[in-house]
């Protein structure tokens, strides 16, 4: 089977068992990397020595990082077991990478504080969220008008991290700009409607369930992308949500230009958003459950993050 032949059959079974398609890129540019690595040979010649040779080559070689390393044995694992119907052995041996524990850079309220004063809407909107809900920067972007329910101040989180869904608070400060995000994002569904467009993409197979949902308000993106586009799979034309990197570049600069000496972006307002909960007195229950932890061991590490010095010890020389 031709090379191209293949991969879109490794595409097609990704699409059956609904992946994400950020998930679909990460375990295609894998499986490439993979087959060239071997020559080109056909996966399916290879088997569980042609995995653990890629897989110490990656670490000893290519000193890829234990993060990486995971991610390339899970599009691996996909292949062989989802795919050529070849699953590999539980105790394939290979060298792993190893994670050494790092503690999360965390912005002081005050810190936090400078940077929002440093970004205008829609950003400004977009980081509170992610600081003052707790949101990953994809599972903000990703919101729907349907996950928002400002009555309760309340927003759900659908198909998050490990493709949990969780409920986590809605800021009361936010809420008027939030309904003006909502008007402007219903202006722009009205004008795509009027052009004959106004579709926009569900998960799994709910737009073959409902075909009218696609078109549903309460579907929409909050944060609408400000052109239409083509899907990159179906090919379909609409409105995708805004892409992380203008987020990224924004938050960039207004660290910057609060002259704060720290290496953040996004996520380290998630990381400030547990934290000073923590801070605050908070069971650490509450914001597991918050967060979308799966194990409160996740959790635990804003315990060591905390702004009190040293594992809480006052040093000597200010007791002097």
């Amino acid at each position: 089977m031709p090379a191209s032949a293949f991969m879109e059959q490794v595409r097609t079974v990704i699409r059956l068992r609904h992946l994400s398609y950020r998930t679909e890129q990460t375990y295609c540019d894998v499986i490439r990397q993979y087959i060239r690595f071997h020559d080109k040979r056909h996966p399916a010649e290879l088997g569980p020595e042609g995995v653990s040779s890629y897989l110490t080559y990656l670490v000893c070689d290519h000193h890829l990082s234990a993060s990486s390393q995971h991610v390339a044995l899970c599009a691996l694992h996909f292949l062989y077991r989802h795919v050529l119907d070849q699953p590999l052995p539980m105790d394939l041996v290979f060298p792993a990478a190893t994670k050494p524990p790092r503690l999360p850079v965390v912005f002081t309220r005050a810190e936090v504080q400078a940077i929002l004063t440093h970004l205008v809407h829609p950003y400004l909107l977009q980081a509170q969220l992610l600081y003052g809900a707790g949101l990953r920067i994809m599972e903000c972007l990703r919101l729907r008008v349907k996950d928002l329910d400002i009555p309760q101040r309340q927003i759900t989180v659908r198909q998050g991290k490990g493709d949990k869904d969780r409920l986590t608070m809605l800021p009361a400060l936010v809420v008027p700009a939030l309904q003006q995000q909502l008007a402007h994002s219903r202006r722009l569904h009205a004008l795509d409607l009027a052009e004959g467009y106004g579709a926009v993409e569900l998960p799994d197979a709910l737009a073959r369930k409902y075909p009218q949902a696609p078109y549903a308000w309460a579907w929409q993106y909050v944060f609408p992308a400000a052109q239409r586009s083509h899907n990159p799979r179906s090919g379909v034309m609409g409105r995708h949500h805004i892409l992380e990197d203008n987020l990224q570049r924004a938050m960039r600069r207004a660290i910057d230009q609060a002259g704060i000496a720290k290496h953040g972006s996004c996520h380290t307002l998630r990381h400030s958003f547990a934290t000073h909960l923590i801070e605050d007195g908070y069971d650490i229950r509450t914001v597991q459950e918050l967060l979308g932890h799966r194990d409160v061991r996740t959790t635990m590490i804003y315990v060591h993050v905390l702004n009190r010095g040293g594992r809480g010890v006052r040093s000597p020389l200010d007791l002097q």
